[in-house]
């Protein structure tokens, strides 16, 4: 989503030129380009920003809430990939996000008070104690770690089916990205690093992570696999591939790379 299609804001121009919104309701989501008034009038809303001039909200539905459009068409974030652009599918992204934030924030985290919302910045304010609650990212590494020619895929438990993607773990205090990805893969697979190079970030919205991507050389060691985050992995050829992750991911953009590298050899 770039910054020329997609502005975000808090509060929207008045040269508004069309609407999109995106509804949520529990852990599913459409996008419509209708205005929230003319799709669920007492929802919970929030303005999510501008995408090619049009003014982008979120409404956040209850179980049993009543909307014009038909709510049984709703899917979850990840089957929503395909059935709109690209573009829309980072906005609904963005969107879960922000009602996910403002669902779990509505108490303070500190004294237990409600919160409201701050004027003029994306957070919420305790009345009692002051305590500010911004949206939460996790900042999360994942690298493509290759050898002469070939590249290490893992298998990890919570797939849901048999694929394979590149070594991925959640940034701890007191870490660098570097040193976070060296921990995760010696860790999970057992392998030690050489050279680790940061390539490209995405946001994920699973349910709000920060993807920090690193094309990472081995320097020694055998796979060895954790059994606890990784069940499998194994070093593969570009012309021996197993399942891969889906084109919307930046494990697929990492893989991608690689095999551009390969070919090109």
């Amino acid at each position: 989503m770039t910054d020329a299609r997609f502005v975000p804001v808090l509060v929207l121009p008045e040269d508004v030129s069309g609407a999109i919104t995106v509804v949520v309701r529990g852990g599913e989501v459409m996008v419509v380009d209708e205005h929230p008034d003319d799709v669920a009038p007492e929802a919970l809303r929030h303005v999510v920003g501008t995408l090619d001039g049009a003014g982008c909200w979120v409404i956040d539905l209850d179980a049993d809430a009543t909307a014009t459009v038909d709510l049984d068409a709703m899917v979850p974030l990840m089957g929503l990939y395909g059935r709109v652009d690209d573009l829309r599918w980072t906005l609904a992204g963005r969107a879960v996000q922000l009602v996910e934030w403002d669902r779990t924030t509505r108490f303070c985290g500190r004294c237990g008070s409600g919160t409201d919302p701050t004027p003029g910045e994306r957070s919420r304010r305790c009345g009692a104690c002051g305590l500010l609650a911004f949206p939460r990212l996790a900042p999360a590494v994942i690298a493509l770690i290759e050898r002469d020619g070939e590249a290490l895929l893992a298998r990890g438990r919570a797939f849901p089916v048999p694929m394979y993607s590149c070594v991925a773990g959640f940034v701890e205090p007191g870490e660098t990205l570097e040193e976070t990805v060296r921990r995760e893969v010696r860790e999970e697979v057992g392998v030690v690093l050489g050279d680790v190079r940061y390539v490209q970030s995405q946001p994920w919205p699973f349910p709000h992570s920060l993807m920090l991507g690193f094309e990472a050389q081995w320097a020694s060691g055998d796979i060895v696999v954790d059994g606890v985050e990784i069940v499998d992995a194994h070093w593969y050829r570009p012309d021996a591939l197993p399942m891969i992750p889906p084109g919307m991911s930046i494990a697929r953009s990492l893989i991608d790379r690689w095999l551009a590298r390969e070919a090109a050899k």
